[in-house]
């Protein structure tokens, strides 16, 4: 029955793979892995209330695993839902008794909702503590230094943590404009623009990688190909608050448009 779920659910048929999950008995030994699945399966139908409801049924039946609280995090997380992810996090990892290299992702994923909450210290400690029990982690480090740069602190260090990355994921072209964009606050263009431009190469229908390409070549003074970029990121679906700061930047120019917005950092579901 999770064979056929499955491949139900690859070929786009949540509705018929929940359907022949029902069928499963709740006393079956696979019944856990049934529920986590069902609970996926009801995210993908926009139907979270029920799948929370469900991970919240398991994490009381199996008070011991970690899984259902780190799945609720995920799915809180992707719906943006932070300070609940957050602690959805906390309660998976209030299960381990010892943190081991493993649970890097779980410290990695409550960074993320913690930053995304407003709690930068938290966030930061969670990041570091990721980078310890893992220490070559290049989304870690992506977003870590990443983020120091915004904050403008530890800068030597941030940017030697985002070329790190960088070399370890060298075709994440997320990874490549995170590094290209911070060298853009840092001052250093020549560099800025080459790691943009090998961003823009990987990710070429990002409208975001496209729109920071366009700042860049505009700080620089190459204001035409500035506008290029610019015009190609309002073509490729941008985010609704994003679309009217970068006409106002075909229309004014970067000097007197708003402010560039920041990035947000690369991250990978875990």
């Amino acid at each position: 029955m999770l064979l056929a779920a499955d491949a139900l659910a690859e070929e786009r048929h949540p509705e018929s793979a929940l359907a022949v999950l029902r069928d499963v008995p709740r006393d079956d030994p696979l019944a856990p892995l049934v529920a986590l699945r069902r609970a996926t399966l009801l995210d993908r139908l926009d139907r979270p209330e029920e799948a929370i409801a469900t991970l919240r049924r398991l994490a009381e039946q199996r008070p011991q695993s970690l899984q259902p609280q780190a799945r609720l995090g995920d799915l809180l997380r992707g719906r943006e839902r932070w300070a609940e992810s957050a602690e959805a996090y906390t309660a998976a990892l209030a299960r381990v008794p010892q943190p081991g290299r493993e649970h890097w992702p779980l410290f990695y994923a409550r960074g993320i909702a913690l930053e995304r909450a407003g709690r930068w210290e938290q966030a930061e400690a969670d990041f570091q503590r990721a980078l310890a029990l893992s220490p070559e982690q290049p989304y870690v480090l992506n977003y870590l230094g990443y983020t120091w740069v915004e904050h403008g602190t530890r800068l030597p260090e941030a940017r030697a943590m985002l070329e790190r990355a960088a070399e370890l994921r060298p075709q994440d072209g997320n990874i490549a404009d995170s590094l290209g964009w911070a060298l853009y606050k840092l001052g250093d263009l020549p560099a800025a623009i080459r790691w943009m431009e090998k961003a823009v190469e990987l990710e070429s229908r990002n409208s975001v990688i496209n729109d920071h390409l366009g700042d860049v070549y505009w700080a620089a003074g190459r204001r035409v190909e500035a506008q290029y970029q610019w015009r190609r990121a309002l073509t490729l679906e941008p985010e609704p608050g994003d679309a009217p700061r970068i006409a106002a930047k075909l229309r004014d120019g970067l000097d007197t448009a708003a402010t560039p917005a920041a990035s947000t950092p690369a991250t990978t579901p875990r």
